[in-house]
């Protein structure tokens, strides 16, 4: 497969050319995009099949993600306050993250393909944290969102 060009809408700060530290991962999923977005949203339930989320809490208390949607989680052994900053259904979902010694901007696309869906999702992180992780443990991320991937395409195709 070769890899689709990115149509991530970035914040100029946070745009992969400015950022210290940029992952991207893809897979071509045999999923429904609806199945997938319904569980993109469910951040609840990430930790069910996502292994390095835990403690998501909806900060409004409602049930799903939605569009300014603020959510408390922890990865990577951080707690992070996310907000949902870009929201259009089926399509693309992006958030904001801090913590002490860190600032991200993760997005995903969800595109329409002859296999179900093809996923992009892009992270971009500033921050002294973001950096001592990266050369540390280069890899580690793209590897973890590559778990999610794959995780996201088992949840959403229901195996």
């Amino acid at each position: 497969m070769t890899k689709s060009p990115s149509s991530i809408d970035w914040p100029d700060r946070f745009h992969p050319d400015r950022a210290p530290v940029h992952v991207r991962n893809e897979l071509d999923m045999a999923a429904r995009p609806e199945n997938i977005w319904a569980a993109l949203i469910d951040a609840a339930r990430w930790p069910q099949w996502y292994p390095n989320a835990s403690n998501v809490s909806i900060l409004s208390g409602g049930g799903a993600l939605s569009a300014g949607e603020r959510f408390r989680w922890t990865t990577f052994g951080a707690t992070i306050v996310s907000e949902v900053a870009e929201f259009a259904p089926f399509e693309r979902i992006a958030w904001t993250g801090s913590a002490f010694g860190i600032d991200v901007y993760h997005a995903w696309l969800i595109q329409p393909s002859a296999r179900g869906a093809y996923v992009l999702t892009e992270e971009t992180q500033y921050g002294a944290l973001a950096r001592i992780a990266a050369a540390l443990l280069p890899g580690r991320m793209s590897k973890y969102h590559q778990i999610w991937l794959e995780n996201l395409e088992a949840r959403a195709s229901g195996s």
